[in-house]
């Protein structure tokens, strides 16, 4: 079963960058290239939101607006791993970071922002918090 570790979280203050990584591994009948990938977060009381997500085949991105412009999400297939680089962070981007994948690639690519309930295959969060 697919395995997805996110890391790379901690604490910053507002303005300030963090980059993400989620390492995927446990690939069964499938490559790393033939998933899709996506961010999400979840703050203290609110719901789950996508914030972005990517094409491992062909790098293809999406961007939920209060993200895009600021950050970029982005793949290493030869580590099995994709990255969120997030800059000019603001207070409200405070939240547990964590990253998904689907085989459903075409339909994923459609979803802006990502939606939770296309992905099968989650890691465990990050947490990120950005002081005002």
């Amino acid at each position: 079963e697919v395995q997805l570790q996110a890391s790379g979280g901690g604490l910053v203050q507002a303005g300030e960058s963090l980059r993400l990584s989620c390492a995927a591994s446990g690939f069964t009948g499938f490559t790393f290239d033939e998933y899709g990938i996506g961010w999400f977060r979840q703050a203290p009381g609110k719901e789950r939101e996508g914030v972005a997500c990517i094409s491992l085949s062909d790098g293809s991105t999406c961007y939920s607006d209060s993200v895009k412009g600021r950050f970029t999400i982005s793949r290493d297939s030869a580590k099995n791993t994709v990255y969120l680089q997030m800059n000019s962070l603001k207070p409200e981007d405070t939240a547990v970071y964590y990253c998904a994948a689907d085989l459903s690639v075409e339909t994923l690519m459609k979803l802006i922002p990502p939606v939770r309930y296309e992905y099968d295959y989650w890691g465990q969060g990050t947490q990120v918090t950005v002081s005002s």
